[in-house]
C-alpha cells in the first residue's frame, strides 16, 4: 500500500492497482483567507477509481474538483443522509454509507465508515480502508471523542493513523464563540494514535488555514506532537506530494 499526501487533509491510496482519494480538494475559500500552501488540479496526483468523503465542509468537500478531474460519474462515497447534498452538486455517483458498514472496492480492498464527531455538529464519519494485508483509518477533522478504544479492539491495529492536529478554534460570523477547539489538538492526536495502536501518525489538517479572528490555527504543532510522542507512537510528517510505502 502506497499513500501520497494531498493539499491539508488529502490522501490518495494505491493497492492491489486500486485508486483511492479521501477528501481531494483544490483551493481554501477566500472566506477563510485562501490557502497557505500550493494548491493542485486532483487530476496532479493521478487517477482515482473512488472518492471517500468524510463530510461535506468545503475545506474537505470539493465537487467541482472531483468533476474536473476524474468525471461526474467516479463512485463517491459519502456519509449516509448526505447523497442528496452531494447530488445535488453534480456529482451522478453518490453512494450513502452508514456507520459501521462496508463495502468492497475489489476482492482485496475494502472501505468502511466508522464514528466521528464534527466540531460544528455536522455529519461525519472517519474512513478505515484495508488492501494487501495493511490498514489505514483518516479521521477528517474529528474532535477528541470515546470510540478509539473500541476503533482498536474492533478494527486494529492500524499501520497507519491520518489525525488532523491544528486544533482549530473558530469565530464564525452569527455563531457564539466557544474558545473550544473544532478538530484534535497535536496532543490529542498522539493520544488518539497510542489508543488506536497505530504503527504511525501522519498528522494532516495544519498548515494550510490561518485567518483570525475567524480561524485560528493552534501553534507550534510540530513542537508539541515531538514533545507529546516521546517513545508511544512514530510520527511521519508528509509535506503535500510526499509518498509513504507501507
Amino acid at each position: 500500500m502506497n499513500i501520497q499526501k494531498l493539499p491539508w487533509a488529502g490522501i490518495r491510496i494505491e493497492t492491489d492497482d486500486i485508486a483511492i482519494v479521501i477528501d481531494p480538494i483544490t483551493r481554501i475559500l477566500e472566506e477563510f483567507g485562501g490557502a497557505r500552501e500550493p494548491m493542485y488540479p486532483i487530476s496532479y496526483f493521478g487517477k482515482a477509481d473512488a472518492v471517500l468523503i468524510t463530510h461535506l465542509h468545503e475545506d474537505h468537500f470539493d465537487p467541482a474538483g472531483i468533476i474536473e478531474a476524474y468525471g461526474a460519474a467516479i463512485p463517491v462515497y459519502v456519509p449516509a443522509g448526505l447523497e442528496g447534498a452531494a447530488r445535488a452538486l453534480g456529482l451522478t455517483n453518490v453512494n450513502g454509507v452508514a456507520v459501521r458498514s462496508s463495502f468492497e472496492l475489489s476482492s482485496d480492498v475494502k472501505a468502511t465508515a466508522l464514528p466521528s464527531v464534527d466540531g460544528l455538529g455536522d455529519i461525519q464519519v472517519a474512513w478505515l480502508v484495508e488492501g494487501s494485508g495493511r490498514k489505514v483509518i483518516h479521521c477528517g477533522d474529528t474532535l477528541w471523542h470515546g470510540y478509539w478504544w473500541s476503533f482498536a479492539q474492533n478494527y486494529g491495529p492500524f499501520d497507519a493513523a491520518f489525525l488532523p492536529v491544528n486544533g482549530a478554534v473558530l469565530e464564525l460570523p452569527g455563531m457564539m464563540p466557544s474558545g473550544q477547539p473544532i478538530c484534535l489538538t497535536p496532543e490529542q492526536a498522539i493520544a488518539a494514535a497510542t489508543v488506536l495502536g497505530a504503527k504511525t501518525l501522519v498528522p494532516i489538517h495544519y498548515g494550510t488555514m490561518q485567518y483570525p479572528p475567524i480561524y485560528n490555527e493552534t501553534p507550534n504543532i510540530e513542537a508539541r506532537l515531538a514533545a507529546a510522542s516521546k517513545v508511544q507512537v512514530n510520527v511521519t510528517l508528509l509535506k503535500t506530494t510526499e509518498k509513504l510505502a507501507l
